[in-house]
């Protein structure tokens, strides 16, 4: 059971990102621009990590993860931090992660769609936090070695390596997704590692959609991690 609303909603990136993340059981997670908690609260569907909390800004975003913790019955593991990530020193501790994920704000502040509510600006443009910003937080927050993992649009890539670099996390794995084998890529995945040594590994581009028009098998596997695949619909 996972609560929405018009302002906090979730896609198909989302999944993507719990499922690149991959946690193991003993990982302790953070979750920045949490949103509503959908990458939590997709962890805690199957094993998940040891703890998971969500760091959300907007009070609507963490009324509808705490409603959704409720219905789950995933409050020993998952919590959820209303808080600006810039100011994250003052919320949780330093160096006690081994992952963080990321699915932040597309559009740099000003540009891309114009949006109806103030919440939906603040969820899709860089209105209180940027590249920079994400990639501090998650250097306070991760140990020697902790990963963290971000989904973006494949036209900001740059900006999401050059942010790491800068605060000594190391960009390591790249991943395109394109919906068809005929279409440009609209979202690229890219873990790093703090403190890792230089060298980007590639992996081969997902397909969303297959000739037919349906899932790819990978793309079936990925949400049939999370339930009934077939239930399935963005929103």
């Amino acid at each position: 059971m996972i609560y929405v609303s018009p302002n906090a909603r979730f896609g198909t990136d989302a999944v993507l990102l719990a499922g690149f993340a991959n946690p193991k059981r003993i990982d302790r997670a953070v979750d920045l621009c949490s949103g509503g908690g959908i990458i939590p609260l997709l962890w805690l569907s199957g094993d998940g990590p040891a703890e998971v909390i969500g760091v959300e800004i907007q009070a609507e975003c963490c009324e509808l993860a705490r409603r959704s913790i409720a219905a789950n019955g995933d409050g020993e593991r998952f919590r959820v931090v209303q808080a600006d990530l810039r100011e994250i020193a003052q919320h949780l501790p330093r160096e006690h992660y081994s992952l963080i994920t990321c699915n932040p704000p597309y559009f740099t502040a000003g540009s891309g769609f114009v949006n109806k509510t103030e919440a939906r600006t603040i969820a899709r443009s860089e209105q209180l936090c940027n590249a920079e910003d994400m990639c501090r937080a998650a250097y306070y927050l991760l140990k020697y070695g902790g990963r963290l993992c971000v989904c973006q649009r494949p036209e900001r890539l740059a900006d999401v390596i050059c942010a790491m670099r800068e605060v000594g996390i190391e960009p390591k794995i790249m991943r395109l997704v394109q919906q068809r084998r005929d279409s440009v890529p609209w979202l690229v995945l890219v873990e790093g590692r703090r403190g890792g040594r230089p060298g980007l590994k590639c992996l081969p581009t997902l397909l969303v959609e297959d000739a037919d028009g349906g899932y790819t098998a990978e793309m079936k596997e990925i949400y049939g991690r999370y339930g009934d695949a077939s239930k399935w619909q963005d929103n």
